[in-house]
């Protein structure tokens, strides 16, 4: 009989070999521009940060009643939000991209700030990067050639992304402010944000079909509301 292939080991945990090896094996990051349905999904996500990640976000620890404050007043036909779903259609990863008007640092109309926020259990998968990405190639689109990010000078990975990007950081008072020069717009750039977008489109309804499926079979308890549930 022919000797079995050898199969590779795996490499130790938290080498860099390992960080490699899981980046290989990486599903893709599909990301989806959010509308007003995601509204409640959004706020559930928030609300699932604790204080040491709301400390991150925000710069500051939010309480409840502010984080429902900050997801009601985001106002979807002038921001961009983009989300990321796992594959049982949770919420995982919010990147926020606000405008705002021009400043000195451009002639364009508009700048944009972005904040960002990932769940424990979608985090070292390189979401955050790909949500900058995405948003910076959204802002590179509609013109906008000024993107920011601020943040604490101890968010590690927010400083990792901004390093990553080549953003230029300045720091005062345990705070960082991070901005990012971007090239304008060409016709590859506009093919490629319509493309993902008609390919997030496509796995959002994939998920949302599956989830409602999922929840049809599911046995109904005897002491539930019927308006009762999860998330559909």
């Amino acid at each position: 009989m022919p000797d079995k292939p050898e199969i590779p080991p795996v490499p130790p945990a938290g080498s860099a070999l390992s960080r490699w090896w899981k980046s290989k094996r990486r599903a893709p990051v599909i990301i989806k521009q959010l509308q007003e349905r995601d509204r409640r999904r959004m706020l559930k996500h928030f609300m699932g940060l604790d204080d040491s990640d709301r400390l991150l976000r925000f710069g500051t620890i939010l309480p409840d009643e502010q984080v429902t404050k900050y997801v009601n007043k985001i106002d979807f036909s002038r921001d961009v939000v983009l989300g990321v779903y796992n594959n049982v259609f949770k919420l995982v990863a919010v990147g926020h991209l606000a405008f705002a008007p021009k400043t000195e640092a451009t002639e364009k109309e508009r700048v944009a700030e972005f904040g960002v926020s990932v769940s424990k259990s979608a985090r070292g998968l390189g979401i955050g990067s790909r949500l900058f990405e995405r948003a910076a190639m959204h802002c590179r689109n509609q013109d906008v050639d000024t993107l920011y990010m601020q943040c604490l000078s101890s968010n590690r990975v927010m400083m990792h992304i901004a390093k990553k990007a080549g953003m230029e950081i300045k720091r005062e008072y345990g705070e960082a402010d991070a901005y990012l020069q971007l090239p304008p717009p060409n016709p590859g750039s506009v093919l490629q944000e319509a493309l993902e977008e008609q390919f997030a489109m496509i796995d959002y309804t994939l998920k949302a079909n599956a989830r409602a499926a999922v929840k049809w079979f599911e046995p109904k308890s005897k002491n539930r509301h019927p308006r009762e549930g999860g998330d559909l």
